[in-house]
């Protein structure tokens, strides 16, 4: 759904491009709660992981594809200030670097591929956590219907944003229609995969995870071919879950976002996603303005001069995935010494009032 110049007209677009930068202001104090010494290195991760699984376009309808927005896949993992952060550093960069989506664009895709999916998908993950029972199950059914909602809502967005700026004269309720009805099916996908992800993560690092934070998981035997929960030891306590180092997590998941990028994305569907779909079957797209990027050694998820396909658009997933990662990081770590920072003073005024 990243939207190109020429969709949306200069004030709208400017107008969106405040409320972004408002939203990424907010977020960035926001997530200043999230992050820990454990979770800021995972939430680059998890920019690149997105970043990665967007490479994998999947076929929905006769001729349309989708990919994953990870508004809510961001959120339920690190947190919603922390995942409007992820997926704006991930359009950044594929805004930069590839040419995917308009510069003068930013802010319309931050705004609804952000902060619409984050916003939506996170408020009704909380509210279904709320009134379900606290276990892995109800972590990952939860993700499923958040994640799933959470895509038509970014479509009903775009829509509302084209009704205030389209540069196009297409009535406004063909392209409500045509946005809602193709990303309730993107959705579908976009649901899949972000139960997935979650249900895998909650399996081995609950405590890892934002959304399930406070999850119990106890030691389950088989007794009789049903599945009970262990009576506690009596042993010494284990070392505490949250104490252990999620090296061994993030590994893995940078291996499995590398191998997505740089293998598997060969394999996904060529076919133009929903908003391309829409776009060229209604006219929308008939003054889309060329890529200020259009010129990069990366356009069109490509490296320059290399003739072979495959070889070609492996390596742009590996840059991507790596240029992600490393940027993703590095503001998550600095977000996170600020917060360090921010908490020192009161507590050396604290040490000096009591001495």
């Amino acid at each position: 759904m990243h939207v190109p110049d020429g969709f949306i007209d200069v004030p709208v677009s400017v107008a969106a491009g405040v409320v972004a930068a408002g939203a990424v202001a907010v977020s960035l104090r926001g997530a200043r709660r999230e992050l820990d010494e454990r979770t800021a290195p995972l939430a680059g991760l998890v920019a690149a992981f997105i970043f990665a699984v967007q490479m994998l376009n999947f076929p929905v309808a006769a001729g349309t594809s989708g990919h994953l927005l990870g508004g809510a896949l961001a959120a339920i993992l690190v947190g919603p200030y922390t995942g409007v952060l992820c997926v704006s550093v991930v359009l950044l960069m594929q805004g930069i670097l590839f040419a995917d989506g308009g510069l003068t664009a930013l802010g319309v895709n931050i705004t609804v591929m952000a902060v619409v999916t984050t916003v939506v998908s996170y408020t009704l993950f909380r509210g279904l956590a709320k009134i379900l029972p606290r276990t892995r199950r109800s972590v990952t059914v939860s993700a499923f219907v958040a994640a799933l909602v959470s895509v038509p809502a970014a479509a009903l967005a775009f829509t509302g944003i084209y009704a205030l700026g389209g540069t196009t004269d297409v009535p406004i309720g063909k392209v409500l229609t045509a946005m809602v009805g193709v990303h309730v099916l993107i959705g579908i996908g976009e649901a899949v995969i972000t139960a997935l992800t979650v249900g895998a993560v909650v399996a081995v690092r609950p405590d890892l995870v934002h959304g399930a934070r406070g999850l119990s998981a106890p030691l389950k035997l088989r007794v009789g071919g049903e599945l009970v929960d262990a009576a506690p030891a009596a042993t010494p306590a284990p070392v505490p879950v949250a104490a252990r180092s999620p090296r061994g997590l993030w590994a893995a998941g940078l291996v499995t976002a590398l191998v997505l990028a740089g293998f598997v994305s060969f394999y996904a569907s060529a076919n133009p996603d929903g908003l391309e779909k829409v776009a060229a079957d209604h006219g929308i797209d008939r003054k889309t303005e060329e890529h200020a990027s259009a010129d990069s050694p990366l356009a069109d998820y490509g490296v320059k001069d290399v003739s072979d396909a495959r070889l070609s658009g492996g390596l742009a997933g590996v840059i991507g995935v790596s240029g992600t990662v490393a940027v993703g990081s590095g503001i998550f770590w600095a977000v996170r010494r600020r917060r360090t920072a921010a908490a020192s003073p009161s507590t050396g005024s604290a040490v000096g009032g009591n001495a």
